[in-house]
């Protein structure tokens, strides 16, 4: 077997000749026209949208639909691929939603360890006052990187998530269209490669944002940037549509909406969100690319006196299309997240889940309400300031549903049979972390204290801690809690807890930290700062967040190596060592080809556990793989 036969490959060089095909018709045009042949800025657009055509193209994501259109035939092919070892399914397009699930998460831990790597290099400049390791514009760089490279890691580790566990908990075979499912995942490969490559192109120096004027007038660089996020936007918006098509019309019997498991109701808001606002960030960043390329003056304000009806247009005009999406996407991250905390303390509470349909329903309820609060990360630019109140009002009116989702977590907890393996550790830290990033909100929420802690480390501190509260420790937990039933073997448990006492401790130091030094005036995305801030402590501040940082990122790479270890010599985990009553775990682990050898029947409540005598599904019987 040679590499080139591994579909990771030829999704590579697919791209990589799909670029310079591209590049070269750009080229050709241009010498037609009776241009200079080389312009980096149009070849560089064209080529990249060749490329991400040419990976699709090879790797085969796009050759049913071709077949369709000719009128050959597609039968659906079910197992490892014929004459190649069962592992390059994994790295080819595969229609099976467990290695759809796996490939989703699998390229997120990737990036997640490349933004993080990111991370650490600028934290390490961060530690002392003054220039150390890296150039200001070097440093931008890394910055924006990390930023938008964490987003997408996350956004794949939702995908994972969601496409892995929510057919298994419906009961369900397959997604809804397996083959929409290949091309939502391989759309990430070369649109994170884009990303990454624009670096050596440039780079972009304006943070994972990208705001106009400067990204209208940066490198080369951007316009990967932009195509990248575009194509990983593509991505959500099949995904979700296929999502939420399985979640409403592939449920068995007896599974009413409000008999499905709550993690079903989380990534159903979450797709909602998904499938209606993914669009805006696309626009946004398409047509600041088109504005570069061809000349549109979206957000270029043009001469003074210029109105948008005589060439002037208006960079505030992307910032209310862009966090019209970026703010609901912090819930697309989050309601995931959630959505795992409440699946899992039932089981190691060994009780019902307090307040299920509050639960359910307060996820619906942040996913609508998030719509109305965009206006909030713009107080200080320049917009009407009547328009802060209802902001203002809008952003406060999110903690009530979230507030539910607290409260039903306490009643669960409260008067149970608990036990702590390493799920739920994470579980109970996530809420931890996650209670530190709410409570930060609301200050960043209300105009008076925002105003003087905008662009400050104090939104920093609040950004990791959500997103490490809401969906990091969360994806770890539930990495834990379901790598049994993947492969069949059970982690290490003494490696998992230490993982987990090093990095609780660890990301409460980072997160408070960096609060603290934005309170003492350290602003965000700056490669140096002033060591007498904060009375001269600020310093010793920026050395605890760095050393720990680096210690969250050894606690992710002992995670890492437990999991390789353990999916070889681990201990046989049996088909359901955490006595849970969802759907998955009524089947052989690791899961047969053929997830369900029967239709499921619903007959109970999904967390009646504790209640002698209940029963949420009928059990099918183990057949194996056919």
């Amino acid at each position: 077997m040679s590499l080139f036969s591994l579909g990771l490959t030829r999704a590579i060089v697919g791209q990589i000749f799909g670029t310079l095909a591209g590049m070269a018709l750009v080229m050709i045009v241009r010498v037609l026209m009776g241009l200079e042949a080389w312009s980096a800025e149009p070849a560089w657009v064209v080529g990249a949208v060749f490329g991400i055509i040419g990976s699709l193209w090879a790797v085969g994501a796009l050759a049913d639909w071709v077949k369709w259109m000719s009128g050959t035939p597609t039968p659906m092919h079910h197992g490892p691929p014929h004459g190649k070892p069962a592992w390059t399914r994994y790295f080819a397009v595969d229609y099976n939603h467990k290695v759809i699930g796996i490939q989703y998460a699998v390229w997120g831990i990737f990036l997640l360890l490349v933004g993080g790597t990111a991370a650490l290099i600028f934290r390490a400049e961060l530690a002392q006052a003054g220039l150390q390791i890296l150039a200001l514009d070097v440093f931008n760089n890394l910055i924006g990187l990390h930023g938008m490279i964490m987003i997408f890691a996350i956004l794949l580790g939702v995908g994972g998530m969601a496409n892995y566990l929510v057919p298994l908990m419906l009961g369900a075979e397959d997604m809804a269209f397996p083959r929409l499912n290949a091309l939502g995942f391989w759309f990430n490969v070369p649109g994170s490669l884009l990303l990454i490559f624009s670096l050596f192109v440039g780079g972009w120096d304006s943070g994972w944002t990208g705001y106009p004027p400067l990204s209208a007038r940066g490198p080369v660089g951007y316009q990967l940037f932009f195509l990248g996020v575009f194509a990983i936007g593509l991505s959500s918006v099949v995904g979700s549509l296929n999502l939420i098509v399985t979640i409403l019309r592939m449920r068995p019997k007896g599974m009413s909406l409000f008999r499905m498991p709550i993690f079903c109701w989380a990534v159903f808001a979450t797709s909602m969100i998904q499938l209606t606002a993914t669009q805006l960030i696309g626009l946004s960043f398409l047509m600041v690319s088109m504005q570069r390329a061809l000349g549109m003056g979206f957000f270029d304000p043009g001469p003074v006196g210029a109105t948008p009806f005589t060439g002037g247009g208006d960079p505030i005009l992307f910032q209310h299309l862009f966090w019209f999406y970026s703010h609901p996407a912090v819930y697309i991250f989050v309601l995931p997240g959630l959505g795992i905390i409440s699946e899992l303390l039932p089981v190691f509470a060994r009780k019902p889940l307090f307040g299920y349909k509050w639960i359910a329903l307060s996820s619906v309820a942040i996913a609508i309400v998030g719509f109305i609060v965009w206006g909030h990360h713009m107080f200080v630019s320049g917009y009407n300031d009547i328009l802060r109140i209802p902001f203002m009002y809008s952003t406060l009116l999110v903690a009530v549903p979230t507030g539910v989702k607290f409260f039903s977590w306490l009643g669960t907890i409260w008067g149970g049979n608990l036990r702590f393996p390493t799920p739920m550790l994470f579980v109970l830290g996530a809420i931890s972390v996650f209670l530190i990033g709410g409570l930060s909100g609301p200050i960043l929420g209300t105009v008076p204290t925002d105003l003087p802690l905008h662009d400050s480390y104090f939104v920093v501190g609040h950004f990791h801690a959500t997103m490490f509260g809401g969906f990091v420790f969360p994806f770890f937990a539930a990495l834990y809690y379901w790598f049994p039933k993947v492969t069949g073997r059970m982690y290490n448990e003494t490696l998992g807890k230490i993982h987990f006492w090093i990095m609780t401790p660890a990301f409460w130091v980072q997160t408070l930290g960096q609060m603290g030094v934005g309170v003492m005036g350290m602003r965000r995305r700056i490669g140096d700062y002033d060591p007498l801030l904060g009375a001269g402590e600020i310093t010793a501040w920026h050395m605890a967040i760095t050393i720990a940082g680096f210690a969250i990122g050894f606690g992710v790479l002992l995670m890492l190596w437990n999991f390789f270890q353990s999916a070889e010599v681990g201990v046989l985990a049996g088909d359901n060592p955490w006595r849970s009553r969802s759907p998955e775990w009524q089947i052989p682990s690791p899961i047969p080809e053929h997830s369900f050898p029967a239709p499921l029947a619903v007959v109970g409540e999904p967390y009646d556990y504790g209640l002698p005598g209940s029963s949420y599904v009928s059990v099918v019987a183990a057949t194996g793989d056919d």
